[in-house]
C-alpha cells in the first residue's frame, strides 16, 4: 500500500514538538471521534423567549436570553392517566398552537427519504394524561393538530382521518386508500423526493375544513427489489409505485372536506393527468393555494380555490424558457394584503411582493446574485429576514429589509456560512456559523445580530482536530479553454512542500443547483479527505457549470444535456490540477456519490486520458432509469430528447475505460436502482473492460447500517492506495 506516513510523525506547534496522531476510519465511522456536537431537540416556544429540549422521556422548557431551566413540561414519570399501549418514551414531539398539548410519536419507523410512520399520542397538560391518537394497530403518518388544538388528522393505510380530543371520536375522511394503488393525504414516492412534499393535507384557517391531495397511482408502474434475510429461505420482495422517463405519473386531484357536514369537494385545478400539484396551503382569506405546474416543469400557476364550490381562480402565472426552480409555494402576509414570492424571472433567485390580486408591488431584494433561503416576515415591524451569497457563491450571509425592499442591514459578520433559525416573534435567532476549515458554532442573538449567549461551539471537537495536525483547506479558481471561472477547493499533503509528486483524488457531486466548493463544515468527508493528506493525497474539488448559487444561466446551461458541460468542466480542472508543481498528472483519481457516481463514471470515460481511476456511488448509468420529475425537469423525455440521453450516459461509453474503475451500489437502493449498476457491469463485460465492483445487501441509497460505511469507505481507501 502506497503514501502511507509513518504511524506517528513530528510537527511543530507552537513553541514546541507535539506528536501527531494520525486520523483513521475507524475514528470517523465506527468511535465517532469527529462528530461535530449540534443543538438536538431544539424548537422555540411562541412566546418568543424560550425554547424546549426534549430526551425520551422529558421536555424541558428553557430561557433563550440565560439559558436557565424555566419549567419541565413533560415528564412522562408524573403523568397521572396514561393509555396501557403508551411505550413509555417518545422519539419526537411537536406543541399545539396554545402549547397546552402536544403530539408524541413513538416508535418511529423511516419509509423513504422524509417520510415515516409512528404510533401518534396526545398529552394534555390540563389534564396530565397521555391517550393515543387512532384507534386501530396500524401506525400512522404526519398527525398534526387543528388550528384550535382540539382535532388531529393523520394518514393512516393511505386514508385521512381525524380525531375529536374532546369527544374522542374517530372520523375516516377517505375509504379509498389502497397500497401501490390509491393514497389520500401523502405523497408519492417521486413527489417525496423531487418535490420534497411528504405530508398531503392542511387544516384550514378555522379548523372547520381539511384541504388533501389524492394520489392515483394505478397506472403508475411498480418497481420491485429484494432484501435478503438469514432467517428466511426466500427473499422479502419491496415493490412501490416508481415513475420513470416517459411514463405515467400518478394523476393528483384535490379535495376539501367540511367537518360539519361531512361532504368532500374537488378543486377544480382544470390539472391534466401529467400535471403536478406540488403544493397545497390555505391563505389568511379562507381560500385554499394550490402550485399548479405542467409537465416539463416550465409553466407554473398559483391558484385559488373557494372552499365552498371548489371553483379557481389564478393568482399569478410564471414561465420559463428552461424550467421553474425548486420555489413553489407563496409565503403569505398575516394581514391577507399579499404575499412574497421567490423568483429568478431577472436572471437572479430574489424575492417579490405581491398583492392578492396577483400585482407585484416591490422588489424587496436586488442585484447580481441569488437569495438562499428566505425566514420569514416580522409582521409587527414589516422587516424581512433572507439568506444571500451577495458577496461570492462559497459564502452565506444573513439580511433584514423592510417588506418594500429599503433600508436592508447585514445581521451576519465575517466571511463564512451563515445561517437562521428564527423564533416566532424574530426578536432572536440560533445563529449558526462554520467554515470548510472550523466545525459549527450556534449561538443565540438578538434581532440585531448581538450575540446573547452560546449553545454549542464545537471547541473540544476543535482542538482534538489540532492534535491530529489537519491541514487547511484552501480555495482556488481558475479559467477553463471556454473562458469560463470556476471555483475549486484542494488540501495539499506535506509531501508537496518536500518537493514530491504526488496523486489527486477530486472530489464532486456536480449536479444542477448543488454546491460542494462552500465555505462550511463537510462533516465526515473533510476528516477522510484529511485522512488521505496524511497519507500524501492532494485532495480537491471543483464545482463545475451547472452549479448554484452563480445565478440562472450559469445554473441551467445543462439544460437538455446534463452531464455535457459539467464533465469538460471536471476534465479541464483535472488537466489544471496536474500543471501544479506538487502534482503527478498522470495519477489523477474522482469520486462522486449519486450524481456525482455518474459524473465521475462519466469522466472516468471521456476523460480516458487524463483520469487514471474512478469510484462511483450508487450513479445514474443511463437517465432513461431515473424517475419522471428530476430528469424530466433538466432533459424533457428520452423521446424527445435521445441525443441528449444517449450522448452524456456513461453506459453508451463502457468501451472508452482505460483507467480503474470501482462501481459500488446499495443492492437496496429505492432512489437510484441497482439496476444502473447491473446495466453498467453487463455494458463493461460486454466490451471486455476489467473493473471493481461492491455491492451493499438491503442498503439503500445512503449505504449506512452496522459496518457499511467504514466498509465502504475503508474498501475506497484500499482501491485508491493499490490503483491510483
Amino acid at each position: 500500500m502506497r503514501f502511507l506516513l509513518p504511524s506517528l510523525m513530528l510537527i511543530l506547534a507552537g513553541n514546541g514538538l507535539i506528536a501527531q496522531k494520525n486520523i483513521t476510519l475507524e475514528d470517523i465511522w465506527a468511535k465517532g471521534t469527529f462528530v461535530a456536537r449540534g443543538v438536538p431537540g431544539f424548537a422555540f416556544q411562541n412566546d418568543g423567549v424560550h425554547y424546549t429540549q426534549s430526551n425520551e422521556s422529558k421536555i424541558e422548557q428553557y430561557d433563550l436570553r440565560n439559558g436557565d431551566l424555566t419549567g419541565v413540561l413533560l415528564d412522562v414519570k408524573s403523568v397521572k392517566t396514561i393509555d396501557n399501549t403508551w411505550p413509555g418514551q417518545f422519539d419526537s414531539y411537536s406543541f399545539s398552537s396554545d402549547e397546552q398539548q402536544i403530539l408524541l410519536a413513538t416508535d418511529e419507523e423511516s419509509i423513504y427519504r422524509y417520510s415515516s410512520m409512528a404510533h401518534f399520542f396526545v398529552y394534555n397538560a390540563g389534564r396530565n394524561s397521555i391517550a393515543r391518537v387512532h384507534n386501530g394497530a396500524a401506525k400512522q403518518r404526519y398527525a398534526t393538530f387543528a388550528p384550535e388544538g382540539d382535532k388531529v388528522a393523520y394518514e393512516c393505510g393511505n386514508n385521512l382521518f381525524y380525531k375529536d380530543l374532546i369527544t374522542g371520536k374517530q372520523t375516516q375522511v377517505t375509504t379509498d386508500g389502497v397500497i401501490n394503488a390509491v393514497i389520500n393525504g401523502a405523497a408519492d414516492w417521486v413527489y417525496e423526493e423531487e418535490f420534497v412534499l411528504v405530508r398531503a393535507f392542511e387544516w384550514s384557517p378555522d379548523g372547520t375544513k381539511i384541504a388533501f391531495l389524492r394520489f392515483d397511482e394505478r397506472a403508475v408502474p411498480e418497481f420491485t427489489y429484494e432484501t435478503y434475510h438469514p432467517d428466511s429461505m426466500y427473499p422479502q420482495q419491496i415493490t412501490f409505485k416508481y415513475p420513470k422517463v416517459g411514463e405515467h405519473n400518478a394523476v393528483v386531484t384535490a379535495w376539501i372536506y367540511d367537518l360539519q357536514n361531512g361532504k368532500t369537494i374537488a378543486v377544480n385545478t382544470g390539472a391534466s393527468a401529467e400535471d403536478y400539484l406540488p403544493r397545497i396551503q390555505w391563505a389568511p382569506n379562507g381560500k385554499l393555494c394550490l402550485t399548479w405546474l405542467n409537465r416539463h416543469q416550465n409553466h407554473l400557476k398559483l391558484l385559488m380555490a373557494d372552499a365552498e364550490t371548489g371553483a379557481c381562480s389564478v393568482l399569478l402565472e410564471e414561465k420559463n424558457k428552461y424550467y421553474i426552480g425548486e420555489t413553489y409555494e407563496p409565503h403569505f402576509l398575516e394581514d391577507g394584503t399579499g404575499f412574497i414570492w421567490e423568483t429568478e424571472k431577472d436572471g437572479f433567485m430574489h424575492l417579490y411582493r405581491y398583492d392578492m390580486q396577483g400585482r407585484e408591488k416591490a422588489l424587496i431584494t436586488k442585484g447580481d446574485w441569488d437569495v438562499t433561503d428566505f425566514y420569514g416576515v416580522d409582521k409587527d415591524n414589516n422587516k424581512v429576514y433572507y439568506q444571500a451569497a451577495t458577496q461570492n457563491p462559497m459564502q452565506r450571509e444573513l439580511f433584514e429589509t423592510d417588506i418594500s425592499g429599503n433600508n436592508t442591514r447585514t445581521i451576519s459578520n465575517g466571511k463564512a456560512m451563515h445561517s437562521a433559525a428564527y423564533s416566532s416573534t424574530f426578536d432572536y435567532f440560533v445563529h449558526t456559523e462554520s467554515t470548510i476549515n472550523t466545525p459549527p458554532t450556534y449561538t443565540i442573538r438578538n434581532r440585531k445580530g448581538k450575540a446573547v449567549r452560546t449553545l454549542e461551539d464545537n471547541a473540544a471537537l476543535k482542538d482534538k482536530l489540532a492534535g491530529y495536525g489537519v491541514l487547511p483547506v484552501e480555495f482556488f479558481n481558475f479559467t477553463t479553454s471556454d473562458n469560463v471561472k470556476l471555483n475549486g477547493w484542494k488540501i495539499t499533503p506535506g509531501k508537496a512542500a518536500a518537493g514530491q509528486k504526488c496523486p489527486v483524488l477530486m472530489f464532486l457531486y456536480g449536479g444542477p443547483g448543488s454546491q460542494e466548493v462552500l465555505d462550511e463544515w463537510m462533516g465526515a468527508n473533510y476528516l477522510w479527505f484529511q485522512m488521505l493528506a496524511q497519507q500524501g493525497y492532494v485532495v480537491a474539488c471543483v464545482d463545475n457549470r451547472g452549479t448554484g448559487a452563480r445565478g440562472e444561466e450559469f445554473r441551467k446551461m445543462t439544460y437538455m444535456q446534463l452531464g455535457h458541460y459539467e464533465t469538460i468542466d471536471q476534465i479541464e480542472a483535472a488537466k489544471y490540477l496536474g500543471t501544479l508543481p506538487f502534482v503527478d498528472p498522470n495519477r489523477i483519481g474522482i469520486f462522486g456519490w449519486s450524481y456525482g457516481g455518474y459524473m465521475s463514471s462519466l469522466c472516468l470515460l471521456k476523460g480516458a486520458d487524463v483520469f487514471k481511476a474512478a469510484i462511483a456511488v450508487a450513479p445514474v448509468t443511463n437517465w432513461k432509469w431515473y424517475d419522471s420529475v428530476y430528469t424530466e425537469r433538466f432533459m424533457r423525455t428520452y423521446a424527445e430528447n435521445k441525443a441528449g440521453y444517449d450522448q452524456n450516459s456513461p453506459i453508451n461509453f463502457a468501451d472508452k475505460l482505460k483507467g480503474n474503475y470501482l462501481l459500488v451500489h446499495g443492492q437496496a437502493d429505492d432512489n437510484v436502482h441497482f439496476q444502473n449498476s447491473v446495466e453498467m457491469t453487463n455494458r463493461l463485460i460486454a466490451t471486455n473492460k476489467d473493473f471493481d465492483v461492491m455491492f451493499y445487501p438491503n442498503r439503500n441509497h445512503g449505504i449506512y447500517g452496522g459496518y457499511a460505511r467504514l466498509h465502504l469507505y475503508r474498501k475506497m481507501t484500499q482501491f485508491l492506495a493499490e490503483k491510483l
